[in-house]
């Protein structure tokens, strides 16, 4: 018999339309559509999967560079903007229609564009619910070095977990997950669910997924990507691999994936799928968190707010005031 407790939860390691936000988009929809009928009710996707990680910002740091301002143009008009919450018109319709035939929850990692004519992008985590709204949007609080030659800062507005049909979700992005406040900040909002997003998947990230996981007593869908060279626009490839440290894995791989779930405890649910594309589905008990809080919870019997205080400061700041007649 099947616990009301128990989640079908998917992580989407197919690789994205590169520079193409319409093909994937539709992609996409294609995925959550399969992934449903698999049973899953949260459908997860990796750091910036729409439409691209761009590892080519690795090659192409110097100053005044032709080509990283020519990539970053292009990246900046396939770049989608997020609408209001029940703004069902908005450059993400697609996505949200999906969530909505489907019935699913979704957690999509994007490069979100500022606004329609803004020149600034953010490395965002956007959840949307099974009736197709905006449920959350976390922005990369601070991209990690050479990342921050395309991706702004972002606020703490989005640094939250949110009540959704599977339980609470939250989410970080790549090296977020070793800045100790961020994760706090999450902690204390008993995230249930935890969406930790990267492009690539080294020993180190699995490291930090599944501390956040034993830390947090939560459980972890870890989400890289899966890229290969025949997915990149020919005349970015060279780039691209220069990027990615200038490997060539088996059969031309950029990014081989290395997506999956991790339970309270830190051990596997559904252990890393690596070197080929695929949808990463696993059940989940949220009953095991309670058990696993018996000795430890960081933002319970284990805190210490007489010595240790955390402020977050979620208002959003534009740095503009317009005052009309």
């Amino acid at each position: 018999m099947t616990s009301k407790r128990e989640k079908t939860v998917a992580i989407v390691q197919m690789p994205a339309a590169v520079l193409d936000r319409v093909e994937s988009l539709r992609r996409a929809a294609d995925y959550i559509q399969t992934a449903a009928r698999q049973g899953a009710q949260l459908v997860v996707f990796p750091e910036t999967w729409l439409s691209c990680y761009p590892a080519w910002v690795f090659g192409m740091a110097g100053w005044d560079d032709a080509q990283a301002k020519h990539w970053y143009a292009r990246l900046l008009a396939d770049s989608p903007v997020i609408g209001l919450p029940d703004d069902m018109d908005d450059d993400l319709s697609m996505l949200r229609e999906a969530a909505r035939v489907n019935a699913v929850t979704v957690v999509m990692g994007m490069n979100e564009r500022s606004r329609h004519h803004g020149g600034s992008l953010y490395n965002s985590l956007v959840t949307i619910g099974p009736e197709g709204a905006i449920l959350n949007v976390h922005r990369k609080l601070t991209p990690t070095h050479t990342e921050r030659t395309v991706w702004a800062n972002g606020d703490a507005s989005g640094l939250r977990a949110v009540d959704t049909a599977v339980g609470r979700v939250g989410g970080l992005v790549c090296w977020e997950h070793w800045h100790p406040l961020a994760r706090q900040a999450l902690h204390a909002q008993d995230e249930q669910i935890h969406v930790a997003a990267w492009p690539d998947m080294p020993e180190m990230h699995h490291v930090a997924a599944r501390s956040y996981a034993f830390e947090g007593r939560c459980f972890v869908l870890c989400a890289g990507q899966y890229l290969a060279a025949d997915d990149v626009p020919a005349e970015l490839l060279t780039a691209y691999r220069r990027g990615v440290g200038g490997k060539t894995l088996d059969e031309g791989v950029l990014f081989s994936g290395g997506s999956g779930v991790i339970a309270p405890d830190g051990s596997w649910v559904t252990g890393p799928l690596f070197g080929e594309p695929g949808i990463v589905l696993a059940t989940i008990d949220l009953a095991q968190i309670d058990a696993q809080h018996h000795d430890l919870d960081v933002a319970g019997h284990y805190l210490r707010p007489d010595v240790f205080e955390l402020s977050v400061d979620r208002r959003v700041r534009t740095g503009l005031s317009l005052r009309d007649a």
